[in-house]
């Protein structure tokens, strides 16, 4: 039993998740950068301290420029979306200040969430009508699974890593061989074109 409860600490601690707080300068951009893995959902949620006459706005990319998520003049909201792949997002929230206003800083709390860790596992528990002990073997068992595809996808990265690096050393062992050739040949015609000059001069 002891070891259960002490299962069901540890994934309590890895599922909970910390608010980043920044401050954003007036007509100033700020972006952060978080992994999404595929099919995977990303929710978020953040607040922003009102200024007076200066808005901000918030846009979600993925590497290849696709918006994800865009809203305009905001202070406090969610969002949420759905990866397709494997891939990297980038959160940008953007201040615009009238040239007529000089403008304050503006802190901004954002609370990140993915995977099973958007999940409202009370809400499935009373859903299903779930005992409390049960909703935490329902959130092990998610937990557990995403351990498993985290371990799958560091496999493969790995694999995709050493495969580079094989081939990275094939092909500089090749061009060495070639270099030392090369070298060996240029050598090879320096000396006997010196024999020959030196022959045709009567040097030697």
């Amino acid at each position: 039993m002891s070891i259960l409860i002490l299962v069901l600490f540890s994934s309590t601690v890895v599922l909970q998740t910390n608010a980043i707080m920044f401050r954003l300068a007036p007509n100033a951009q700020k972006c952060l950068r978080d992994e999404m893995h595929g099919n995977q959902i990303v929710a978020g949620e953040y607040e922003i301290t009102k200024a007076p006459g200066q808005k901000i706005d918030y846009v979600v990319r993925d590497t290849k420029g696709h918006i994800l998520a865009q809203k305009e003049d905001i202070s406090k909201g969610k969002f949420s979306f759905t990866s397709e792949l494997y891939d990297t997002f980038e959160i940008c929230f953007i201040s615009q200040v009238p040239s007529t206003y000089r403008g304050i800083e503006q802190e901004v709390a954002l609370d990140v969430k993915k995977g099973i860790e958007t999940k409202s596992y009370e809400g499935i528990g009373e859903a299903a009508k779930l005992k409390p002990l049960e909703v935490d073997l329902k959130r092990l068992e998610d937990l557990s699974d995403a351990i498993v595809q985290d371990f799958a996808l560091m496999r493969k990265r790995e694999e995709e890593m050493r495969d580079t690096n094989e081939s990275t050393n094939s092909r500089v062992l090749f061009f060495s061989i070639f270099s030392m050739s090369c070298l060996l040949g240029l050598a090879t015609w320096q000396v006997l074109y010196l024999r020959r000059y030196f022959i045709a001069k009567k040097l030697i």
